[in-house]
């Protein structure tokens, strides 16, 4: 396997697959994949941590379908990639920095830890119709966290995960009367995060993201390759 020392970072509308190109690129070259939801969603129903006022706060949130508060996430974030960063590890983010004040401290400091260079910024591009679809159907573990391509899936009503065989159940910010709430947090919130990259000359590559999971990666594989000229 390959180790590389880079930052990788996923944007596009909730269901754009996200989650899926982290996971092909955390194996692909070697990166620890920091999914911030999973990372924040262990810290909401974390059972020692239900009487801190600040948990409720943002479990509240995050279950409404909102993003969480910026200044919390950041210092989360932050501590978890320099942690990593000095490991000596590459990183993998799916969607975060999700605001404009995570992006404005994070983007520097991930410049910092692993050089502009060896920063990839990609913009999955999928409709609000396909997003929303998607996440209707989507389908998670709950024992290995992975998530059931439905569509590619042969049984219509799938039990069990297809990696652990544990239980398959549906997120509550899945739901469809939520999904809507999400794309329009995206919209005003974490869009403006690709105007502020490019006002920085970071090149974002956008990508068609309505293939199968594997011919986009192939796409990502090969302009990172490219770029560090492997």
């Amino acid at each position: 396997m390959r180790q590389e020392k880079i930052a990788l970072v996923f944007y596009g509308l909730p269901g754009s697959g996200k989650g899926t190109q982290a996971n092909l690129a955390a194996n692909a070259f070697g990166l620890t994949n920091f999914d911030t939801g999973k990372y924040l969603e262990a810290l909401w129903y974390d059972p020692k941590r239900q009487g801190e006022a600040i948990i409720k706060r943002e479990r509240k949130l995050f279950e409404d379908g909102k993003l969480n508060t910026p200044s919390f996430v950041l210092n989360e974030v932050s501590r978890a990639v320099q942690k990593i960063a000095t490991n000596g590890q590459g990183v993998v983010f799916s969607g975060s920095p999700r605001t404009m004040h995570e992006a404005e401290a994070l983007v520097p400091l991930l410049e910092k830890l692993y050089g502009k260079k060896n920063l990839f910024f990609f913009l999955l591009d999928v409709d609000r119709s396909d997003s929303l679809a998607r996440n209707s159907k989507r389908l998670l573990c709950k024992h290995c966290r992975a998530m059931l391509l439905t569509q590619y899936y042969p049984s219509k009503k799938p039990v069990h995960c297809p990696v652990c065989a544990g239980e398959l159940y549906k997120r509550t910010l899945d739901n469809v009367k939520v999904i809507p709430r999400r794309l329009d947090e995206y919209e005003e919130r974490t869009k403006p995060v690709l105007g502020y990259l490019k006002k920085r000359g970071t090149k974002v590559t956008k990508l068609d993201g309505r293939p199968a999971p594997y011919h986009v990666f192939a796409r990502i594989e090969k302009h990172v390759s490219n770029a560090l000229g492997k």
